[in-house]
């Protein structure tokens, strides 16, 4: 039952994913003329994906967490594209970006996670 609720969460939360960041990358480059920018769409879905597991912290059901935390959020989040998108920054000349980008994402997400744990007491 366990891989069910892991699944189930995870197919709510790739394409969600890939809706958020399609959505954040059309709204954010519309009309704009930016070279290289910073990629906000996977930004936008680990500091969700890092409050929502805050807002989790709260709660003591294992069906949730794993429904909700261990599929939903590890399906939205994804920390592998993060590092390659950084890494593609920092190696087109772009390391200014790439540091602000592992800024923004570690230092937002720890403040989201914490709200969100805050808010669940």
């Amino acid at each position: 039952m366990n891989i069910v609720l892991v699944a189930l969460g995870a197919a709510v939360g790739a394409p969600l994913r890939f809706l958020v960041d399609k959505h954040m990358v059309a709204r954010l480059l519309l009309g704009a003329r930016i070279e290289t920018p910073l990629p906000w769409g996977t930004f936008a879905v680990n500091i969700l994906g890092s409050f929502l597991l805050g807002l989790l912290t709260g709660v003591g059901n294992h069906t949730i967490a794993l429904l909700v935390g261990v599929g939903f959020c590890g399906a939205f989040t994804t920390y592998s594209t993060f590092a390659a998108e950084t890494t593609a920054l920092a190696s087109s000349g772009h390391r200014r970006k790439a540091v602000l980008n592992v800024v923004l994402n570690l230092g937002t997400g720890l403040v989201a996670a914490v709200a969100g744990a805050w808010l669940s007491k």
